[in-house]
């Protein structure tokens, strides 16, 4: 019964979805998403990668997810499928992941488990599809994943997917293939080596990335999503998609944007790493709106919002404005170069009041490092001030040094300085601010998988088979005596960082964290 469940839940999502390609060609490839359906299905990335597979003649892609219930469907015993076919992914030439950040790496095991695939490429043959990986985690630290994938695609996989494909159309065997790859700018075969080079960039003309499948059955509900930017224009020294990253911020000019919007598409979502950074943004937003259609807009900055623009969000049916300060305090926001001051988030708020917004959702981190008590109050005087304009929610996540950032390096605080941190938030606001706030703890692992290399995913690997509690991840990374990496941080296109920004890197400093969290847990 278990098992007809699981075809019946891809049967329904079939089909409610609009724009799915079914199709047959000589070279198939299962396009794994590590995480559920309507997780994936969010991700213009993999949308983006499945209509570049399936425009190719001599290729076809069909989608796989991590299973809403991992255990249900292992105890089925039925083998993991893809949607299309629902065909056993363990009969595709190549299985292809898409990993967006570090705690996905787990979904990855799982799928191949479920799959009945040896999850080491070194217990992997010929015999078995070619596992290969890409996503946003490359522009960070994919070193995690090399145990585990035969190729790894570094970067924007528009036109690496292409020469993938290409390669495999003139290969003889799997082994001159790895040669072949090996060899090639943006990809990585870890069996010939395991050097992580530069990310490779799309040319302009793939631009923009868009949906291929609208689907009510995602958290982001029947939005036809496109980006009209890519990259970012700012330098907040924290972010690993900051200006300095495969060329900064690239605008696409409105019209591009609305002759590839489907008419069938009443609601659309903007996404992209700064939005409203685009120099013609409003004027899109208007053309939008003014056509009837519902319009939602990722990374909205402070700094740039109008009267006129929020207006427009508010006529495309958005009731929450959310932005991010991301410091606690004009103190920190200054030190980690974030252009987004106190009078600009204060005038979010009026906005938000004035156009008739039920709440004001802020994101911040805690745990910068030179953070204090001081910092916390500040945020707590400011959201008390903000809560008297509008109703205030807070999401806040502990801070996560990324590799090939000006803060690569940066030391992850104690867990239970954070919680103190947060419990005084809390207290300090006395219910006149929603807290939601991310778990210290799953932030440290992922601050682990990101500052460390492949030990950190075999590590993961031990964890994941212990059972994957928090202990099962600390007893792990000891064991296999995990440490961040001590590297040099990238030249940021500027002389000098602020002076507050010049962080102490890590030495040692998680081993400590580790026998800290033990006694404090041992009593």
């Amino acid at each position: 019964m278990a098992r007809w469940n699981h075809i019946e839940t891809i049967t329904e999502r079939l089909a409610a979805e609009e724009g799915t390609i079914y199709k047959t060609a000589s070279r198939r490839i299962a396009l794994c998403y590590p995480s559920p359906y309507y997780v994936g299905m969010s991700s213009l990335g993999f949308q983006t990668i499945y209509r570049e597979i399936n425009l190719r003649s001599d290729a076809a892609a069909e989608r796989a997810f991590l299973p809403d219930d991992v255990a249900e469907w292992r105890e089925s015993r039925h083998p993991l499928v893809t949607y299309e076919s629902q065909l056993p992914v363990s009969e595709f030439e190549v299985i292809a992941f898409s990993v967006s950040y570090e705690l996905e790496i787990t979904g990855v095991f799982e799928m191949l488990e479920l799959a009945d695939l040896p999850l080491l490429a070194s217990e992997r043959d010929a015999t078995h599809p070619l596992v290969v990986a890409g996503g946003p985690l490359t522009f960070s630290n994919p070193a995690t994943l090399l145990p585990f994938v035969d190729v790894l695609l570094l970067g924007e996989g528009e036109e690496l997917i292409h020469v993938l494909l290409d390669e495999l159309d003139g290969a003889g065997d799997r082994e001159s293939l790895l040669d072949r790859l090996a060899g090639l700018p943006g990809f990585v075969v870890p069996s010939r080596s395991r050097d992580i080079g530069t990310v490779a960039k799309a040319t302009d003309d793939r631009l923009p990335a868009r949906s291929q499948i609208v689907t009510p059955n995602t958290e982001l509900r029947s939005m036809f999503l496109i980006e009209p930017e890519r990259g970012c224009s700012r330098g907040c020294t924290y972010c690993v998609m900051r200006r300095t990253t495969n060329g900064g911020m690239r605008t696409v000019p409105p019209e591009h944007v609305l002759e590839l919007i489907p008419d069938s598409a009443t609601r659309v979502g903007l996404v992209g790493a700064a939005v409203t950074d685009h120099p013609r943004i409003v004027e899109l937003m208007r053309t939008l709106v003014d056509s009837g259609r519902e319009v939602g807009i990722s990374s909205l900055r402070a700094d740039r919002l109008t009267s006129e623009f929020v207006g427009l969000l508010a006529r495309g049916g958005a009731r929450t404005l959310t932005t991010a300060s991301d410091g606690a305090s004009e103190r920190l926001r200054k030190a980690i170069d974030r252009k987004t001051d106190e009078e600009a988030l204060l005038g979010a708020a009026r906005l938000a009041r004035e156009h008739g917004f039920k709440q004001l959702k802020l994101y911040m981190m805690v745990g910068l490092p030179g953070e204090t008590n001081d910092d916390i109050d500040e945020l707590i005087r400011f959201g008390t001030e903000i809560s008297k304009i509008v109703s205030l929610a807070y999401g806040v996540a502990p801070f996560v040094a990324k590799r090939n950032t000006p803060m690569d390096g940066s030391p992850y605080e104690a867990i239970p300085s954070i919680e103190r941190k947060l419990d005084r938030l809390r207290k300090g606001l006395r219910g006149r601010a929603e807290i939601r706030p991310t778990s210290a703890r799953w932030a440290w692992v992922e601050y682990m998988l990101a500052q460390c290399g492949e030990d950190a995913g075999l590590a993961a690997l031990d964890a994941w088979r212990a059972g994957g509690s928090f202990a099962d991840w600390k007893r792990a990374f000891r064991d296999r005596g995990v440490e961040p990496f001590m590297k040099e941080r990238p030249i940021d296109g500027r002389l000098e960082l602020p002076p507050l920004a010049v962080w102490p890197t890590v030495s040692g400093q998680d081993s400590r964290d580790l026998k800290r969290i033990d006694r404090i847990e041992q009593g």
